[in-house]
């Protein structure tokens, strides 16, 4: 923010941020109705409890353990000060400036230079980086991926994007049990039409898919300003993002699309569908409002 106007900068900012948390609110919310009410097509009051019952379970799921299940995934390595001082030095610094709890931090084995933050919450968070980022990047580039990423922490975006993918995921399964109750049919619906049931199914994991990438992309623009800040210049974060892009299309990474979401660059990125379906802005628009941060 700059000095001059503080007091209407602050309100615009304040306001803003509501807006977007409504947004994203609006959005889960839709998320959720759309799993009971393929529940309800698929076995009536008693799918629509079936499918409330699995959203709370997955919710339940993603919220306590959702952080060790993707570090797993990817066989991050934690560091400390004493095995990688360089990198536990920026984090934590970083960390102070931006107000955060120290998070834990880890490296990926993984060529492609990425990065990601997770955690349910800032006290129990962990930003993770690959060694292909530690490579390629200088250390004022790296402080903006780092702000970035404590951008995520501070806003609990990672929680809000796992329990999305979570539910997203929900939706993609019950539409398959839907078409084969359009098949079968309904015990306690003797006039339900197939192909409405059928047509629902195909469409729900698009409009939910559709969904998940507007609550991500929304949250990404938002970490890009609070690193761009947090590391001191927006520069620093746009040179990253320049690099992280071109060497992202060109280094595979073993990447599951369910969590391609929590990188700074869409690991996928690659794979002409990915970037169709992509749940990242284009790096293109990312850079240019960086650009014109005073």
């Amino acid at each position: 923010m700059r000095v001059r106007n503080n007091r209407i900068e602050i309100f615009y900012g304040g306001a803003h941020n509501i807006v977007k948390n409504l947004r994203t609110f609006f959005l889960m919310t839709f998320l959720t109705l759309m799993l009971l009410f393929l529940g309800n097509l698929i076995g009536g009051r008693s799918g629509m409890t079936i499918a409330l019952i699995f959203s709370f379970l997955m919710n339940f799921i993603s919220y306590w353990y959702s952080d060790k299940i993707v570090l797993s995934m990817y066989r991050a390595q934690e560091v400390n000060r004493q095995t990688n001082p360089g990198l536990y030095s920026t984090v934590e610094k970083l960390a102070k400036t931006a107000k955060l709890p120290m998070p834990k931090v880890y490296i990926i084995p993984q060529r492609q230079p990425n990065a990601f933050a997770t955690g349910r919450n800032p006290k129990n968070a962990a930003v993770a980086v690959t060694t292909g980022i530690l490579e390629i990047l200088d250390e004022h580039e790296l402080a903006g991926v780092i702000g970035h990423e404590l951008g995520h922490v501070y806003n609990r975006d990672i929680l809000i994007s796992t329990v999305a993918a979570a539910i997203a995921g929900a939706i993609t399964y019950l539409a398959h049990m839907a078409r084969w109750a359009a098949f079968f049919g309904r015990d306690d619906e003797e006039d339900s039409n197939p192909v409405a049931i059928i047509l629902m199914a195909i469409l729900a994991p698009i409009a939910a898919m559709l969904v998940q990438m507007a609550i991500s992309r929304t949250r990404e623009y938002k970490a890009d300003q609070f690193g761009a800040r947090v590391c001191g210049d927006p520069r620093y974060l746009s040179g990253a993002l320049r690099k992280l892009d071109m060497w992202s299309r060109n280094i595979h990474m073993d990447a599951s699309p369910a969590t391609s979401h929590m990188f700074i660059v869409n690991p996928l990125s690659g794979e002409k569908m990915a970037e169709l379906f992509s749940t990242h802005p284009r790096m293109e628009e990312r850079i240019k409002r960086l650009e014109n941060m005073k």
